[in-house]
């Protein structure tokens, strides 16, 4: 990480202190350690493409805030949180803290950005037309650093060259892994794998226009 990233990250972090604090003492050792580097990937990614730093560092901090709730509560606040949560995602345990974070950090933490709102919420169902915001939390928590599964370099990399081509393969590894355990694909993500798809094939129409391969 170079200097200028991790003097923006130690600034953002004294801002957020109380934030930081509060994840300290209520979210497990392993879970405080992703939040704290979701928020490190957040920041570099949107230095790296030009969003707003500060929303990105503070969204990825919060982003699994109610991940750690008990589960009723958090399906409670799903539903509050009056989101267009699915019955596909009502019907799935682990995207509850998604939306119930969102509800959360907007009552209670008195967070009333749309986007920043909108990035928690769909950082695990994923959604079309996402902002860049969105984009960046949403790949954030997949690629942090304490992320070793299979091929993350590879979605690292990707999520530093092209936000739109890192969404794309990103909801086609998650559509793939839910499958593969059984499990409902929410609307919203579906549709968000069929925007980035068409995204991508226009760009590449376009590409091999201005290209054409010789016969």
């Amino acid at each position: 990480m170079c200097e200028k990233q991790d003097k923006d990250e130690q600034r953002y972090a004294e801002k957020y202190a109380d934030y930081v604090k509060m994840l300290k003492n209520t979210l497990s050792k392993k879970r405080f350690t992703h939040s704290m580097n979701v928020a490190s990937m957040c920041l570099a990614l949107a230095k790296k493409h030009g969003g707003d730093e500060e929303k990105a560092y503070l969204a990825g901090l919060l982003h699994d805030i109610k991940k750690e709730e008990t589960p009723n509560a958090m399906k409670s606040q799903a539903i509050l949180s009056n989101m267009d949560v699915s019955d596909e995602e009502l019907y799935t345990p682990a995207l509850w803290h998604a939306p119930a974070g969102a509800y959360h950090i907007s009552k209670n933490l008195g967070i009333k950005d749309i986007d920043i709102l909108n990035a928690v919420r769909y950082h695990t169902a994923g959604r079309a037309d996402m902002s860049m915001l969105e984009k960046i939390v949403y790949l954030g928590d997949l690629t942090s650093a304490d992320r070793s599964y299979k091929d993350v370099e590879k979605y690292r990399e990707m999520s530093f060259e092209n936000l739109d081509n890192a969404m794309y393969n990103a909801l086609k590894y998650s559509i793939g892994e839910t499958l593969g355990k059984g499990g409902l694909i929410p609307p919203c993500t579906i549709a968000g794998y069929n925007f980035y798809t068409r995204i991508m094939k226009a760009e590449k129409s376009t590409a091999e226009r201005k290209n054409p391969k010789n016969d």
